[in-house]
């Protein structure tokens, strides 16, 4: 029996998206003196460009036109983007502030805990949704 909601397509966004959080955790730390959005924001639209390439083909096999497909792409990871790390900040807050984490460290663990949310929301919005069949 198949089953609708893991595949063989996991492993291979699991390994597109070890390339993505590397590049993405890079930009991320190193902009940080932008800010909690900017720097996340900036370094996510960097990792989304590589994951949209990577996984239309590799992970998924999508034979979408491009332009199509990419609309959908970018609808995805910003509201996956905006979903995840408006939950991971004040949940995160709370959760680390009353164990209290404080400064750089806060921010540092609740941008790490947004990476692990942002990560299962947008594989299932790009097997579903960006790169559907």
């Amino acid at each position: 029996m198949k089953n609708k909601f893991f595949d063989t397509s996991i492993p291979k966004f699991l390994l597109v998206g070890v390339g993505n959080t590397l590049l993405s955790a890079v930009i991320m730390f190193a902009l940080e003196g932008l800010g909690y959005w900017p720097s996340t924001a900036i370094a996510y639209v960097a990792g989304a460009v590589m994951s949209f390439f990577l996984n239309r083909k590799f992970t998924f096999q999508s034979e979408a036109e491009v332009g199509k497909s990419a609309l959908r792409f970018a609808l995805n990871v910003a509201v996956c983007y905006i979903l995840a790390y408006a939950i991971a900040q004040p949940l995160g807050g709370m959760i680390l502030g009353a164990m209290g984490v404080k400064g750089v460290w806060l921010e540092r663990l609740i941008k790490l805990g947004g990476m692990g949310l942002y990560t299962v929301l947008n594989y299932f919005g790009q097997r579903f949704f960006a790169f559907k069949k």
